[in-house]
């Protein structure tokens, strides 16, 4: 099983027509995602990739039936795309955009609170490399091939470093259900909770791997729900160990401004919670395996 995104998804890409929504989309495709369109204001009637091209988002729900969608609308641009998406009935979005002002952003949640639970879009990202079900679908711009079917969920803000994990558990005979990339900009759609509590739900994954790094704390409050209310081993890695304190690093979300969000700070919690945490990158997949045999 996977969560968010399976082989009966009905994808569109919003963006379609540009250079990198092409080169992804064509990506997407092979790999079997069940793209059926996409959109570009001002050309909607053509078609390109062999899929129709919508003036909006709405056309698209209602002719195409589409449910997911993926965003390579550039930064000035993108929150009114995933606000279009919401409104139109769209389940569930992939940002990938980097750059969206965090004003932005934080109209895009307030926006996004006027909605029901049921009606309620989840978002991922933005500046995420997306989300995948090894076997089913792919909503980003990962290397897919990497990707091993099997019963481990992914968390994680970074995405080469998700990619680093994938690799190393693939070595390790270890597959993934579903591995969802949540973006590393301060403010974003969905956070480390959201996630584990699916995957929490889902019969067919056994463990939930997070990646996080410093700033925020996020990956604190995923621990404390998972102590109290989770029953399948959690594995962590925590990016940032070795930053310099007060100097700001990667990801516009990997800033230290209170406690608790150091690194070293939110290892010591994951532990205190039961996760076991991988102290290096290099240790994530021998990580995984010795919680599963734990298990």
């Amino acid at each position: 099983m996977a969560i968010l995104i399976t082989d009966k998804s009905r994808v569109i890409v919003q963006g379609f027509t540009g250079k990198i929504a092409t080169f992804h989309a064509e990506d997407m495709m092979s790999y079997g995602t069940n793209i059926v369109g996409g959109t570009t204001p001002g050309r909607g009637g053509e078609t390109h990739l062999g899929k129709p091209v919508f003036d909006t988002v709405r056309d698209s729900v209602e002719q195409e039936g589409a449910d997911a969608s993926i965003i390579f609308v550039p930064g000035p641009f993108a929150a009114d795309a995933i606000m279009e998406a919401a409104e139109a009935g769209i389940k569930f979005c992939v940002c990938i955009t980097d750059g969206i002002p965090s004003q932005d952003m934080i109209r895009v949640k307030r926006y996004m609170r006027a909605f029901s639970k049921d009606s309620k879009m989840v978002l991922t990202g933005p500046n995420c490399a997306g989300s995948i079900s090894p076997g089913k679908a792919m909503l980003g711009i990962m290397p897919s091939h990497i990707y091993k079917e099997g019963r481990v969920g992914v968390i994680g803000r970074s995405g080469t470093l998700g990619y680093e994990a994938a690799v190393q558990m693939a070595d390790h005979g270890i597959g993934i259900s579903s591995s969802i990339g949540i973006g590393g900009d301060p403010i974003n759609g969905s956070g480390f909770k959201d996630h584990l509590q699916l995957f929490d739900k889902d019969p067919e994954t056994d463990a939930i791997l997070m990646i996080g790094e410093i700033g925020g704390s996020q990956e604190a409050k995923a621990a404390e729900w998972a102590r109290d209310n989770c029953e399948k081993p959690v594995i962590s890695y925590i990016a940032g160990l070795t930053a310099p304190k007060g100097r700001t690093m990667g990801h516009a979300g990997a800033i230290v401004s209170s406690s608790g969000e150091s690194a070293a700070e939110k290892v010591e919690i994951l532990r205190a919670c039961g996760v076991s945490v991988a102290v290096r990158p290099s240790d994530i997949g021998t990580t995984v395996a010795e919680a599963l045999k734990k298990a």
